[in-house]
């Protein structure tokens, strides 16, 4: 029985990560309702994770599940991508001084990070694409999970995915953005390293202000 439940839970799990790290960010998937039959069989899962795993995101505020018509991945508007941004930045400003303070800026990890996201081709595919937007997501949450407070890091981690569904977008839409995204992080790691939290506050901000104009536009 025990076994029994680890594997459910496996398979939920799966059928979770699956759907957030490669579903909910195509731009296309927005205002689209989502096949169960048709996902757990690219996921290669049975039918009960995958509806196990939609109702997890229901709580994310991911998706919505309409009745008779299944699950619906609502367009981000421009209101909820305006306080999602603001929201990120009042979580990424409180991290940033709290690093700062305790001297646990994460500097190796997030330059690791940074330096992976410069080395993508400037020609983006759809692969590479999306490999930047993990990358940036993983360079806002390791400054996120340094802070040390397990609730902040799970909220922020469910609010960055909302930006997601249209990062992949916006990326393509604005020239030489990748490059932008790139610069805007070192000022953000150097703001921190240098021990300066309202110059590091000030850098974050510019770079939402940034990214919420670009996604606002998209």
């Amino acid at each position: 029985m025990r076994k029994s439940s680890g594997t459910a839970a496996s398979g939920r799990e799966k059928a979770y990560a699956y759907l957030r790290e490669n579903i909910l960010i195509d731009p296309e998937v927005q205002g689209t309702f989502l096949n169960e039959q048709e996902l757990a069989a690219e996921i290669g899962v049975s039918r009960t994770p995958v509806r196990e795993a939609l109702l997890l995101l229901v709580s994310d505020g991911l998706v919505e599940l309409i009745p008779q018509r299944g699950a619906y991945v609502p367009p981000v508007t421009g209101r909820e991508m305006s306080e999602l941004m603001e929201l990120r930045g009042i979580l990424e400003s409180h991290a940033a001084r709290l690093v700062i303070e305790q001297g646990r800026v994460p500097a190796g990890t997030m330059q690791e990070t940074l330096d992976a996201q410069a080395k993508l081709p400037e020609e983006l595919s759809p692969e590479a694409a999306r490999e930047f937007i993990r990358l940036d997501t993983l360079f806002h949450q390791q400054l996120i999970d340094a802070a040390g407070n397990e609730l902040i890091s799970r909220t922020y981690s469910k609010l960055h995915v909302r930006q997601i569904l249209v990062g992949v977008s916006a990326l393509f839409r604005t020239g030489g953005r990748r490059e932008q995204v790139c610069a805007e992080h070192q000022d953000i790691l150097d703001s921190l390293m240098s021990g300066d939290a309202a110059k590091a506050q000030k850098a974050i901000d510019r770079h939402l202000a940034v990214t919420r104009d670009i996604l606002l536009r998209t």
